[in-house]
């Protein structure tokens, strides 16, 4: 092994062992910043080592590698600083969407490559194939899950029996790859056909999919695009590629499990996309839907001299960024001697975590907020619960209703608290499409209007009181 060699692998070690050190880190809020900022370096180090001690053998073109890396990085770094917070999971679903299409094109790459006089049935094609497919999935699934959250897509693509077509397009293609390998000689008209079939299996994939199951979608997409990538590392050889790709679809994987669980929903389900809704709703069927509206300095007085208010941060908290202004009434009524926390749902929001995202934005300390079991319990003794922007996640629909899309998906039980708050710009369904009856509850009031403009009047009222 030459001095050269030696010297890359200790340096794929060190990369290696920062990724490590930064996804432990990404474990905490308070210590996020810092494990992104150590698996980003190790990340940096390895692209240098790959710069400075090349492939041997390899037609190294440096002028078009570098051209990629500072239009590609421009891009990155120009999106990263303008998305909003709201736009965080359509981001995050493009992102994964490109790093599907890298390994999709480099399997592509490989066929194109490989000899047509000798046989495919080898290790390094059998990868490649793989490769192929997971890459290609990631990439038209994260698209179609762009168009769901930016919302242009979610009524207009509508399949015919979806777990059929899902399940037929994955027998063909399973069934196409072996046939390609077991050929005397590889035929590159069959990866053509492999690759349409397997982005077309991206799209029939996600498109069923809806409602407050999406972060599980972008969680699973996000495990594919690891997957994916461990599968190119394979291909070349590359250390760094492999276990890189080992960490994110490991963590990947084990988040979509943990999410599915909270869901009440099973990977299974997620695979052949059965997240659909098994009938017709009935929610709301027979209820007399008599909403009640609260008054700004009402409901300032009964927070001011409340015992307990749990809030539940929703979607709509992040299309108002009134985060920041949470925190502000949270810190005043604690001054009053209010106990505040937060009850966050496993998929509130658009993708994992982006309820506890937005809330560390804003400062808020990290024990107050509250998992949905340890939440449920806190609310039979809270005075009064705000919810802010949410819908789905607090839906009674999902216990009482099973023919609603969201049947069997554990929810916060806030009906069971002494009064309910729900901060909404209007009366429309949430992201599941769904009516939702806790707005007409006996102890539901409604305070309407923009979540940021509504809290800062509570902030004047409370003052005021």
């Amino acid at each position: 092994m030459s001095t050269t060699t030696i010297i890359l692998n200790y340096t794929y070690l060190i990369s290696i062992v920062l990724f490590i050190i930064g996804l432990k880190k990404l474990s905490h809020p308070d210590t996020a910043k810092n494990g992104n900022l150590i698996a980003a370096s190790g990340m940096g180090l390895a692209i240098l080592a790959s710069l400075i001690y090349p492939i041997e053998g390899a037609n190294n073109n440096y002028v078009w590698i570098i051209i990629a890396m500072i239009i590609g990085g421009g891009i990155g770094f120009v999106v990263a600083k303008k998305v909003k917070m709201t736009a965080m999971p359509e981001m995050v679903s493009l992102f994964n969407g490109l790093g599907g299409a890298s390994t999709m094109l480099i399997s592509f790459v490989e066929f194109y490559n490989y000899p047509i006089a000798e046989s495919p049935l080898n290790g390094q094609m059998i990868t490649t194939v793989f490769a192929l497919f997971v890459g290609s999935i990631s990439f038209t699934g994260s698209m179609v899950a762009y168009g769901k959250l930016q919302g242009f897509l979610r009524d207009s693509l509508v399949l015919p029996f979806p777990q059929f077509i899902n399940m037929a397009l994955l027998i063909l293609v399973v069934g196409l790859s072996v046939f390609t390998l077991i050929q005397p000689e590889l035929n590159f008209n069959y990866v053509i056909i492999l690759l349409a079939l397997s982005l077309i299996y991206g799209v029939t994939f996600v498109t069923p999919i809806g409602g407050g199951d999406m972060p599980v979608v972008i969680s699973l997409l996000n495990s594919f695009t690891g997957i994916g990538a461990a599968l190119a590392g394979l291909i070349y050889g590359n250390q760094v590629m492999i276990f890189g790709g080992i960490l994110v679809g490991a963590a990947g994987i084990i988040l979509t499990i943990l999410m599915c669980n909270a869901m009440n929903r099973s990977i299974f389900n997620v695979v052949i996309g059965g997240f659909s809704g098994s009938g017709k709703s009935s929610s709301g069927d027979g209820r007399e839907e008599i909403v009640k509206e609260a008054m700004h300095n009402d409901l300032a007085i009964q927070l001011k001299y409340s015992q307990k208010v749990i809030v539940v941060p929703g979607y709509g908290l992040a299309v108002a960024q009134a985060q920041h202004t949470c925190h502000e009434l949270e810190s005043l009524l604690e001054g009053e001697g209010v106990d505040v926390k937060y009850a966050i749902h496993p998929v509130a929001g658009r993708m994992p975590g982006h309820m506890n995202v937005l809330l560390a934005e804003a400062d808020v300390p990290y024990p107050k907020l509250l998992e949905l079991d340890d939440a449920n319990k806190e609310f039979p003794s809270t005075d009064i619960v705000l919810v802010v922007g949410a819908n789905d996640v607090v839906n009674p629909a999902a216990k009482e209703d099973q023919g609603s899309p969201i049947y069997g998906m554990p929810i916060l039980d806030v009906e069971q608290a002494k009064n309910v708050i729900v901060l909404k710009r209007s009366m429309n369904p949430g992201y599941a499409g769904i009516q939702n009856p806790l707005f007409f509850g006996e102890k539901t009031k409604m305070l309407f209007g923009d979540a940021k403009s509504s809290i800062q009047k509570l902030i004047e009222e409370v003052n005021n009181a």
